[in-house]
């Protein structure tokens, strides 16, 4: 999978939605490889959005598109200043519940000093998590250059995940999540997405 995060300040979230309903309608069903896209706006207007290609490729192609590049002139006028563009093919999904149906969404973005142990922490993690916390639809995990990366945790409401915060973890994810703390490297920053826009192909 590749995956395109697109940040940048806005000061009409309305606008900028309405912008991405019009690719939804005009563009998506010539957008071959596309998987889906998270997006939204917080509430001090930070706008942040996760485009799912199935390749590298597909994404080029995508860009590539005449009527891609005029709907992406437009877009980029809700913008306060330049969008951020990240690109990246180191992704892990895990989807123990739907992602689609999350009514909250809370992305995370940092540093990992080891980010190849942090993967693997992640990739022997063998937690029930529709048991243990039925609150989290999925996640999806995206590395970057320098030991940077994007997470985004989907919930199924604001209210469950507060409420899923306050248990206590099980011994071998409160391990887990403590190396993981170790090799954090500066402040982690969260976006949260109250009225998250879910959309995939179909």
């Amino acid at each position: 999978m590749f995956v395109q995060v697109i940040q940048g300040q806005v000061a009409d979230a309305a606008r900028l939605r309405a912008r991405l309903d019009a690719w939804l309608t005009d563009l998506a069903p010539g957008a071959q490889g596309w998987l889906g896209s998270t997006g939204g706006v917080t509430a001090d207007g930070r706008a942040v959005m996760l485009a799912r290609f199935e390749s590298a490729e597909a994404a080029q192609a995508n860009s590539d598109r005449p009527e891609q590049g005029a709907w992406w002139a437009e877009t980029a006028s809700v913008f306060d200043g330049e969008p951020t563009f990240k690109n990246s093919q180191t992704v892990d999904a895990d989807t123990p519940g739907d992602p689609e149906q999350a009514g909250f969404v809370q992305i995370m973005q940092g540093r990992s000093s080891d980010p190849e142990r942090a993967r693997a922490l992640m990739a022997e993690d063998d937690t029930d998590w529709a048991a243990f916390r039925p609150d989290i639809l999925g996640t999806l995990s995206i590395g970057h250059d320098d030991g940077e990366w994007t997470m985004a945790i989907y919930f199924t409401s604001e209210a469950e995940a507060r409420e899923g915060e306050r248990k206590e973890p099980p011994p071998d994810v409160a391990a887990m999540m403590k190396e993981m703390d170790s090799l954090s490297v500066g402040e982690t920053t969260f976006l949260d997405l109250t009225d998250p826009w879910l959309s995939s192909p179909g």
